[in-house]
């Protein structure tokens, strides 16, 4: 198997026994729902770019963590270049 396929199969979370969805999206669906129900009456216009940059900070942290600071592995693993990530970390005021 190649590396890049080991590194696929690596990153599959499994569904449970149950057939439940994987825990990453089901974390995210139950998040979502919450703050929908929270949100009440009131008015959200941005939902996706609010998730998106809800989430995208902590998840560039942990893999960053992950690969002990190695912005060339984040960035692999990820799928991005290391340039955006440089970017993105940039433009959260990070590193």
């Amino acid at each position: 198997m190649s590396s890049a396929a080991q590194t696929v199969v690596k990153l599959r979370v499994p569904a449970t026994e149950s057939g439940a969805q994987p825990a990453l999206r089901e974390a995210v669906s139950r998040s979502v729902r919450r703050y929908l129900t929270d949100l009440g009456a009131h008015r959200c216009d941005d939902l996706y770019r609010l998730v998106v940059s809800e989430v995208e900070g902590p998840l560039l942290d942990e893999v960053l963590t992950h690969c002990r600071g190695n912005q060339t592995k984040a960035a692999q693993l990820l799928g991005i270049t290391r340039a955006t990530l440089r970017k993105k970390l940039a433009a959260l005021g990070k590193h």
